[in-house]
């Protein structure tokens, strides 16, 4: 037996009990005549102590002789510790050693195993089975399986069945680049790794499965961002004989399971925007309700002087900022500086405070006055005290800056607060998006997406005015999860790729399979995929999915612990059938 009890779970009431611990020497502490260990594992740190009076000499002398992070067995005796420590579970109690054993050396870490280590992230992720061992990290893995498993037992209960789907499937030409696998068996032929398990679990639905979720790695080979990765897991389901409505309920009910279970937080309202209304007052599909500063158009007050820069611009849009006024001239220059950042891309900002007594002081003082800026207060929605941001130019351009400035004055201004909790669904999305280079369409979700009831002869005549039945999850400016009603028919399926930009034939090869099985009954369906590993960062106060996954990758899509990827030898190529030209 190599422990009896772990090292976070002793207390006084085993005083004078017989204990076997084993773990790893988290510090030790030498007084000469007697020396104190730390042992440490997942649970917690137990004292050990040594001293030649009550145990042995040689014993002291081995104790002295451990290094840090090498994994011992002890045994011995549990006593009241003479100097207690409040800070952790076990300060009450120490074990006197009576037997030592070491289970493995270890050489001297390149950083310290410790809450703030002085390892800096490539260090850490180089060596990240030690970083594991610090416990911001493993308490992350220890939150994520405790919200994994909640997700589980709520869905289970609500009679979804965990199915899973294969991981070599069939490459396609929708959503980002997929990450491709040789096949050995089949020259020149090739298998792609799933962006998401979506036609596997329409086809489940066809099946008379009925209600389907699996927690699912999928893959997508595209660029790399705090919140991504290359593999990434999701919380995937499907539902038959449901409407949008149905799907709504289901997954506000298990957004409220996990607050509840994870955070201890009851939340009730799960307010429903649409995407135009998002866009209009927050310039983006993913707004952060947690605090106000909504958009405010400003162009029918402030396009009437001789302003140029406001009245050639397709919209002049501001918001107010709460409490700012008071910002200094260098505040606001910041601020300026800030949105003409390259990342944001502004030219510039215009800006006026309202001031405490009702009047106005702004940067376009010599174009505007008292009356024409009051209106603007007006329409911002600005109190005395506050200070209004405007930009102008662009419309869609202008709103996506105007939001990013948005999220910066929110995160300085500590609006942002990790443990404070806003859900809100986005509904009514755009079923196409226009690429502006090509001129043709493609699908804003996925071509599997229904338009809403009554919209398919749009399709036709007007394509970019089509609203799917699609819907996504926001979490403090987060998405989530997103998912809709599919098309269940192969007529409406063949409308679709049509629009798209398929021929029959590519249509029938690439989702051949898919339409084929719309004709032999396939009930109405719809879905919704939560993310994961965001959705773990974002209930555990933070927005890295990183910090939350085991093995991450770095910004590059590489495992600098394992380098991968790595090149290959040659006679794996030959067998592979592959032929490299570098």
């Amino acid at each position: 037996m190599y422990r009896s009890n772990t090292c976070g779970e002793l207390r006084a009431s085993h005083i004078g009990s017989e204990v076997i611990l084993s773990g790893w020497v988290h510090k030790l502490r030498d007084k000469g005549f007697v020396a104190w260990v730390d042992l440490r594992d997942r649970y917690g740190i137990t004292q050990l102590v040594f001293d030649e009076e009550r145990t042995s000499k040689e014993l002291l002398e081995q104790a002295r002789e451990l290094g840090r992070e090498t994994v011992i067995q002890a045994k011995g005796q549990i006593i009241e510790r003479a100097s207690k420590n409040p800070n952790i579970p076990t300060g009450e109690i120490e074990v006197l050693v009576t037997e030592l054993t070491i289970l493995n050396t270890s050489l001297l870490p390149p950083f310290t195993i410790e809450d703030d280590t002085d390892g800096g992230e490539d260090i850490r992720m180089k060596y990240r089975y030690l970083d594991i061992r610090r416990n911001p990290v493993k308490n992350n893995l220890i939150f994520r399986h405790k919200v994994s498993m909640e997700v589980r037992k709520y869905l289970s209960d609500q009679g979804f069945i965990d199915v899973e789907t294969p991981y070599l499937i069939k490459s396609t030409p929708e959503g980002a680049r997929d990450f491709l696998v040789p096949s050995r068996m089949n020259e020149g032929q090739f298998y792609a790794l799933p962006q998401s398990p979506q036609t596997f679990k329409q086809l489940l639905m066809v099946g008379g499965m009925d209600k389907y979720f699996q927690i699912v790695k999928c893959f997508r080979d595209e660029d790399l961002r705090a919140d991504r990765q290359p593999e990434f897991t999701q919380i995937d389901c499907e539902m038959a004989f449901v409407e949008q409505e149905d799907i709504l309920n289901t997954f506000e009910g298990l957004t409220k399971h996990l607050l509840k279970e994870i955070k201890g937080v009851d939340i009730q309202e799960f307010p429903r925007m649409t995407y135009d209304d998002a866009m209009h007052l927050y310039g983006n599909d993913k707004p952060d309700i947690r605090f106000g500063m909504q958009f405010g158009e400003l162009n029918a007050v402030a396009q009437h002087k001789d302003f140029n820069v406001f009245n050639s611009a397709e919209l002049v849009v501001g918001i107010a900022v709460p409490g700012a006024s008071e910002y200094t001239r260098k505040e606001i220059d910041a601020l300026i500086d800030w949105v003409k950042r390259p990342q944001v891309g502004a030219k510039g900002m215009v800006y006026v405070k309202c001031n405490e007594d009702g009047s106005y002081k702004s940067s376009v003082d010599k174009f505007y006055d008292q009356d024409d800026l009051a209106k603007w207060a007006e329409v911002t929605g600005a109190n005395p005290g506050d200070l209004i941001c405007v930009l102008s130019g662009d419309a869609n351009v202008t709103r996506t800056q105007l939001s990013a400035l948005r999220m910066e004055l929110a995160t300085r201004l500590g609006l942002r607060k990790p443990n404070e909790f806003a859900p809100l669904w986005v509904v009514d999305f755009p079923l196409l998006e226009l690429d502006e280079e090509t001129g043709t369409y493609h699908a804003m979700h996925h071509p599997f997406t229904s338009p809403k009831p009554g919209q398919l002869e749009l399709l036709e005549t007007n394509p970019g005015a089509v609203k799917a039945n699609a819907y996504d999850l926001v979490l403090n400016g987060n998405e989530i999860g997103g998912g809709s009603i599919r098309i269940h028919d192969k007529e409406t399926q063949a409308t679709m790729f049509k629009h798209l930009g398929f021929t029959p034939e590519e249509a029938k090869a690439q989702f051949g399979f898919l339409m084929d099985a719309f004709q032999y009954g396939a009930p109405p369906h719809g879905g919704i995929a939560f993310g994961l590993d965001r959705l773990v960062s974002i209930l555990g106060g933070q927005e890295t999915i990183r910090d939350f996954i085991a093995f991450p990758k770095n910004n590059s899509g590489r495992d600098v612990m394992i380098d991968a990827p790595a090149k290959i030898d040659e006679a794996q190529l030959k067998e592979l059938h592959i032929k490299l030209d570098l």
